[in-house]
Parts: C-alpha cells; sequence; structure tokens
C-alpha cells in the first residue's frame, strides 16, 4: 500500500495551493504490531528502542500477547525493521479508531476472569443477583438463589443510577460490603456497577470486577480510571451508543493499560414501547467479529419482562454470546428496584437448565455454579 503525499490536483493553481498548504503530507495510519508469544522483554524494549530511533512514537501494551502500537510509518520503513522482527507474530494497519479491541489483536479471542470464573472461549457463565444490594438477608437470599440455579458470579448494586431522584439510590459503599460478604459466604466472585472515578479507589477491594452502567459509558474519567486498575471491567453499551461508540468506550480501559474488558448488551432505546429496550443481538454478534473482546447480554435490562429474559438469553447463546447477566429477587414485588422484571428462584433454574442443555449445540458448556457445602449451597 502506498501513500500520497500531497492532495490531488486541481485546474486552480490558488485552490490547489491553499489544499496543499492545509493538507500537508497524508500520514499513514497507525501499526498495530503484535508480539509474539515466545518473545523476550530485551526482543521487545530493542525494537520498540529502535522505532523511536527513526523518529516514530511508539507504545507497548498489556493486550493479548502484548501489543506496541506505532504512529506514522510507511511501508518500507515497517518492512525493514518490523515485519519478519522475531519479536513480532504479525502486523495490521489500525483502519478503524479503535485499535487494541480489534479482533486482529488477539484472532483466537480473549478471555477473561471473575474471580476464577471465565468469560470467552466455550465457557457460558450466568451471572445472577438482586438489581441493587437492600439489605443483609435479602441480598444472602437473593444470593443462595443465584447459587443454588447455578449462577457462577453474583451482582448487586450498591450505588444505583436512577431516572428519578426519589427513587431508592442504593446502599452505598455499605452495600458493597453486604454484597462481597454474600459472594464469600457462598463461595461466588462479585461485580457490582461503579458511578465516578472517586469511588474506584474505595471499591476496589470489595468487588472481583467492575461494571460501567449503560448511562456512565461515556464517563471518560471513570473509564481512565477503571483503565488504572487491575481488576475485570463490564462494559455496557449505552442505550443511545453505536457499536462503534461502545468499541471506543473499551478502547479508553485498555488503552489506559487494563486488558480485562467485557462488553455487555442490555438493549438499546428504539420507538417500540412493549419492552424496555431492543435487545440488539446483530451487535452481539457483530462485536464478536470485530473485537478480540468477550460479550456479554443482559437480558432483563433489554426487555424489562421476566418472561422475556429465559427467550432472550438462549438468543444471546445463540448469536455467540459469552454469558448473560440476569436479575433474580426472592420477591420481586418487595423489590426496592426493577422488581418487575427479575425472575423468581425457580424460573431463574430453570433458565440455567435450559441453557445447559442447549449449550453443546453451540461449542459451549454451562459454568457451573459454586458446589454445595454439607448437601446445601454454601453459606
Amino acid at each position: 500500500m502506498s501513500y500520497p503525499t500531497s492532495t490531488p490536483r486541481t485546474t486552480d493553481p490558488i485552490l490547489a495551493a491553499v489544499a496543499e498548504a492545509l493538507a500537508g503530507p497524508v500520514v499513514p495510519p497507525a501499526v498495530i504490531a503484535c508480539i509474539a508469544p515466545a518473545a523476550s522483554e530485551r526482543q521487545v524494549r530493542d525494537l520498540v528502542e529502535a522505532v523511536r530511533a527513526r523518529g516514530h512514537g511508539a507504545s507497548v501494551y498489556d493486550v493479548g500477547n502484548g501489543v506496541i502500537t506505532i504512529d506514522g510509518m510507511d511501508d518500507e520503513a515497517l518492512d525493514d525493521l518490523v515485519r519478519g522482527n522475531r519479536a513480532i507474530a504479525h502486523v495490521v494497519r489500525a483502519e478503524t479508531r479503535y485499535r487494541l479491541a480489534r479482533r486482529e489483536v488477539a484472532p483466537t479471542g480473549t478471555v477473561v476472569r471473575i474471580g476464577g470464573v471465565a468469560f470467552g472461549g466455550r465457557a457460558f457463565p450466568v451471572i445472577a443477583g438482586p438489581c441493587a444490594v437492600e439489605g443483609r438477608s435479602s441480598v444472602m437470599d437473593a444470593a443462595r438463589a443465584a447459587a443454588a440455579a447455578g449462577a457462577s458470579v453474583l451482582r448487586g448494586g450498591a450505588f444505583k443510577p436512577r431516572t428519578s431522584p426519589y427513587d431508592f439510590q442504593g446502599l452505598g459503599l455499605h452495600g458493597a460490603e453486604l454484597l462481597a460478604e454474600a459472594g464469600a459466604a457462598l463461595g461466588m466472585p462479585v461485580v457490582t456497577e461503579v458511578m465516578s472515578s472517586g469511588a474506584v479507589e474505595d471499591l476496589y477491594p470489595l468487588t472481583d470486577a467492575f461494571q460501567v452502567g449503560a448511562r456512565n459509558m461515556h464517563n471518560f474519567d471513570l473509564l481512565k480510571a477503571l483503565g488504572d486498575v487491575d481488576k475485570p471491567v463490564i462494559l455496557k453499551r449505552g442505550f443511545a451508543a453505536t457499536v462503534d461508540e461502545w468499541l471506543l468506550a473499551a478502547e479508553y480501559l485498555l488503552a489506559g493499560g487494563n486488558g480485562r474488558v467485557i462488553l455487555c448488551e442490555r438493549g438499546i432505546r428504539t420507538f417500540e414501547p412493549r419492552t424496555r429496550f431492543t435487545l440488539d443481538l446483530a451487535a452481539v454478534a457483530l462485536a464478536k467479529r470485530e473485537t478480540h473482546l468477550p460479550v456479554i447480554v443482559d437480558p432483563s435490562h433489554a426487555t424489562g419482562d421476566p418472561g422475556l429474559v429465559g427467550p432472550m438469553a438462549l438468543a444471546a447463546m445463540a448469536a455467540g454470546a459469552d454469558g448473560v447477566m440476569v436479575e433474580v429477587h426472592p420477591d420481586p414485588a418487595e423489590a426496592l428496584s426493577d422488581g418487575s422484571q427479575a425472575l423468581l428462584p425457580q424460573a431463574l433454574a430453570e433458565l440455567v437448565a435450559r441453557l445447559t442443555d442447549v449449550a453443546p449445540a453451540f461449542g459451549r458448556s454451562v459454568t457451573p455454579g459454586p458446589k454445595p457445602r454439607n448437601g446445601r449451597a454454601s453459606g
């Protein structure tokens, strides 16, 4: 591929001069050099120093087996310096605005672990729990129900972004402590939503993964803060966000140094009023094709209807999703947040059983929940 160094010619010499002055040389797209698994730190360091010695920017990221991004290098220099280097497995041009999330960075896909639970590959975990942590006894009841049904990760909101300022806003840090307590008692890793960069440090010891909610997908200060932590992040798609905007939000996390990103499709806002949102399963398949990141689906928020959660969870598996996140509550009528969309414990158990039955047809295996202790779910 060759890159022009000037703008196309025009018959008007004045316009041509102005266009030439404004455009200048066309800079080649950035290079993504994927580090070979057997490459040593010395080999990588030597290559980076050689690239920088030629006046090009080079940055190393801990994504996949490792990535070096190189700015402004043309094909001749690329062939001379990078292609064929034993430290590099393969090279691609960054022709999309998201560089590190591209499928080519890790062609076989990335596996992200929450606690010991893997997302990606053949694994298909179920994340379940109440929308909001309401108290010690209620979160323990919900956690026991999730564990008994076969869920492998416990979810629960300690901080709740609500449309109305008069709705229940969560128990805050105390709620996160109760969720962590329930997870420890049941032997389940936990995930909870973080709403601001200032809360990351306080929540860090209490959760196994951070969730970025739909309303915060474009909270760039929060994304930058989470890019600097060593725990997984579940990034929900904003309900008015395009797929590219979603992937660029993930790019903030990857570029910040956090390669443990899980994408979550939770429905987008359309003209249809009968469901809470419209579950965009085509976006799941598209994200799986375009990126190496695991993708999960939240059918509870997408549909707002417990009768639709099961069918959409099964459809998510068929579309290639790497897991689902659903809400369960022992008494949905008494829930302080989104009770109308929560599954009863028996319905969750039936859903996990159905997913387990059909998973082999899609090359999947539902991740088992925590092992019972003394004949019952631990705790």
